[in-house]
């Protein structure tokens, strides 16, 4: 597998760009969610709608966990994109006996206090009008893996045009209580997450 690093130009220069491309895109960005200090490292559970999560992720963690970013990707992908592997990105092959090594990895990613780890459960690319989620095995195997080292995040984007030519952006995180995770798994729990956000937008714009 192909481990994270954080190049001392690539990626400052790759934040940098990010923060740039969605200034320009995007007519105002939202933080939703409890402002509270983070402590621990972050795992930080994404639903996977399009090319811009991975800047919207790298967004909410600069300004809201400030933590060393991480992000798992496909190995193909990031074989295909470099670049990526020297601003945060370790790759999982998936139906692979290295899926164990990248969970290992991430592990001990979690073992320090100051990282972020950004997970996509769904494994792949889905419509952002998808309500029910259904997430791949490996998250919930990190999360029996794991006690209390690390603070365990939902975020779902949300974006809308109203009146105005580019779209807002709405960015809302929760963080989780791991005892829910023995009462509903983790999908259900990002269903319920994903509706709660969305009738909070709804009701802010209403």
């Amino acid at each position: 597998m192909l481990k994270a690093r954080h190049h001392w130009f690539l990626f400052p220069f790759f934040k940098h760009h990010a923060f740039r491309l969605i200034r320009k895109h995007f007519a105002t960005v939202c933080l939703c969610g409890e402002k509270q200090q983070w402590n621990k490292s972050v795992l930080l559970v994404a639903n996977h709608i399009s090319w811009w999560d991975g800047f919207w992720a790298l967004y909410l963690n600069q300004k809201v966990f400030k933590k060393r970013f991480h992000v798992m990707m496909l190995e193909e992908q990031l074989r295909k994109h470099r670049y990526f592997n020297y601003c945060g990105a370790y790759s999982v092959a998936k139906k692979s006996r290295s899926i164990v090594q990248s969970l290992h990895y991430t592990n001990e990613l979690l073992s320090d206090a100051g990282n972020m780890v950004l997970f996509f459960p769904q494994g792949e690319i889905q419509s952002m009008h998808v309500k029910e989620f259904s997430f791949e095995k490996g998250l919930t195997k990190l999360l029996e893996q794991q006690n209390d080292k690390f603070e365990l995040v939902f975020t779902a984007a949300v974006c809308d045009y109203f009146s105005n030519k580019k779209a807002s952006l709405w960015l809302y995180y929760k963080k989780m209580s791991f005892q829910e995770l023995s009462k509903k798994s983790l999908s259900e729990q990002y269903s319920a997450f994903y509706a709660e956000s969305l009738e909070q937008h709804i009701r802010k714009k209403s």
